[in-house]
Parts: structure tokens; sequence; C-alpha cells
């Protein structure tokens, strides 16, 4: 499973949708990518693989970044790309 994470303005937790195939989420990647090159913004509609009745629309000019990523079963549950320290 790919878990394609949009971080977006304003907001300090990712929205995120999956993918069952690497080429399925390399697509959206791009999609969302070519939306935010756009001067215009436009609506970014997304479903997810996992969750069939998750729906996500975003403007392409609140988003900040996009990442994709593969998340196993051995997952720890951090989200990739950020380091967190326990305290004993």
């Amino acid at each position: 499973m790919f878990s394609i994470d949009l971080i977006l303005q304003y907001s300090p937790i990712p929205v995120s949708v999956q993918r069952k195939e690497l080429n399925d989420a390399k697509a959206v990647y791009h999609d969302v990518l070519e939306a935010m090159k756009k001067v215009t913004p436009e609506l970014v509609c997304l479903t997810c693989e996992k969750q069939p009745d998750k729906e996500i629309a975003v403007f392409s000019d609140r988003i900040s970044a996009v990442v994709i990523s593969q998340k196993s079963a051995t997952a720890s549950g951090r989200t990739p790309g950020f380091f967190g320290s326990e305290k004993e």
C-alpha cells in the first residue's frame, strides 16, 4: 500500500489517500504536482483505495507539499520524514 500525503498551509496534520500499486500512487502524485504548478488555483479531488468512502477536495494553492511513501504492515505508525524523541 502506498500513501500520498498532502501537506496543507495552516494545517498541522497532513491529509492522505492510499493506492495499492506504485504506478497508481505516482500518477496521483504527478496530478497533484501539476495542479500545484498552475497559476490559477483549481480544486483537487482525491479518493482512497483503502477507504472507498473517503474523499478529499482541496484547492491547489493551499498545498505546500506532496509526499509519496510505502506503508508496510510493520510500520510503527509514525509519519515518514518526522523525528520524534521520547523523554523518560
